[in-house]
């Protein structure tokens, strides 16, 4: 079982000692989505893949906020920004601005990228090196700024 896996785990069992029930609401999300994905593909989950689910449950969560903001639904946007941050909380910590650009200019140079057609060299480069500590949106547009 990966790293990430037993974390979560144990901390779901923390969660029902505590009697935290929002917490292990959403712990019990992630793992039922990580088992889903288990049974679905029929392998073992490493960390990577789990950083990569987590990601993409918090950029859910931070969308479906950014929605019921919209609509004034103010309960609801509470209860995304609570799973969010549990999620966040198991995520690595968040590469700096001055990070992600020294890891776009070593993308650039080991890649060769020159123009807006070596976006895709540059993106296969920096994707695992910044899933779960970088939102991969804004990264695309920084390196779209620096191919230019």
């Amino acid at each position: 079982m990966s790293e990430l896996k037993q974390r979560l785990t144990a901390a779901m069992k923390d969660a029902m000692r505590a009697k935290d029930k929002p917490r292990l609401g959403t712990i019990r999300l992630i793992l039922a989505e990580l088992k889903r994905i288990e049974v679905d593909e029929r392998i073992e989950l490493d960390d990577n893949r789990v950083l990569a689910v987590l990601d993409k449950m918090n950029k859910q969560r931070r969308d479906s906020k950014a929605q019921y903001d919209a609509a004034g639904r103010d309960d609801l946007a509470a209860i995304e920004q609570n799973e969010q941050e549990v999620i966040t909380s198991f995520l690595p910590a968040a590469m700096t601005a001055e990070e992600i650009s020294a890891l776009i200019q070593e993308a650039i140079s080991a890649t060769g990228a020159a123009s807006m057609a070596d976006m895709g060299k540059v993106m296969g480069y920096i994707k695992p090196k910044a899933q779960g500590r970088a939102d991969i949106g804004e990264v695309s547009k920084l390196i779209k700024q620096a191919l230019a």
